[in-house]
């Protein structure tokens, strides 16, 4: 008995490593209306260097925040707060985009370079505008590297 189950595994496993051959002994080709093999997926874009690092947005009327930190996303307004994992930015064109569907609503922060974006409170002046959309709310403002975010009288 253990005998015929060994034959029987060893038939199986010699099976499962067979590939189909041509006459000739050679591996055989696939079948013209064979689907093609599947391709490796593209190794994602580099961030442009604007968009490395720890990042903060932030907007008024509403004031809301939003920190883009390696681990987690979180945004914020005087009333809440919400943590999203960070999945990593996606270059789309000009702009960066980094999504999450994790957590009570889907969120969506897109990042693009602009010289001089002003947050209309204060004179301060900010490298990147930023367009975050969480649920059905979009909410606009200006973004920074958070090491570099400009201070008054500077």
């Amino acid at each position: 008995m253990r005998h015929a189950l060994l034959i029987t595994a060893a038939a199986a496993l010699l099976l499962a490593a067979c590939q189909p051959q041509a006459p000739d002994g050679s591996v055989a080709q696939p079948p013209a209306d064979a689907p093609p093999p599947a391709a490796a997926p593209a190794p994602a874009a580099a961030l442009p260097a604007a968009f490395q690092g720890d990042l903060d947005a932030h907007g008024t009327e509403p004031f809301w925040a939003v920190k883009i930190r390696e681990g987690q996303i979180e945004f914020s307004t005087p009333e809440a707060n919400i943590a999203f994992p960070n999945k990593g930015g996606v270059v789309d064109g000009g702009k960066v985009v980094w999504e999450s569907v994790d957590g009570p609503r889907p969120i969506k922060v897109t990042l693009s370079e602009q010289a001089g974006c002003s947050d209309g409170m204060s004179d301060l002046t900010y490298p990147l505008a930023a367009e975050v959309v969480l649920g059905g709310t979009t909410y606009k403002g200006c973004a920074v590297k958070t090491a570099e975010k400009p201070r008054e009288g500077q």
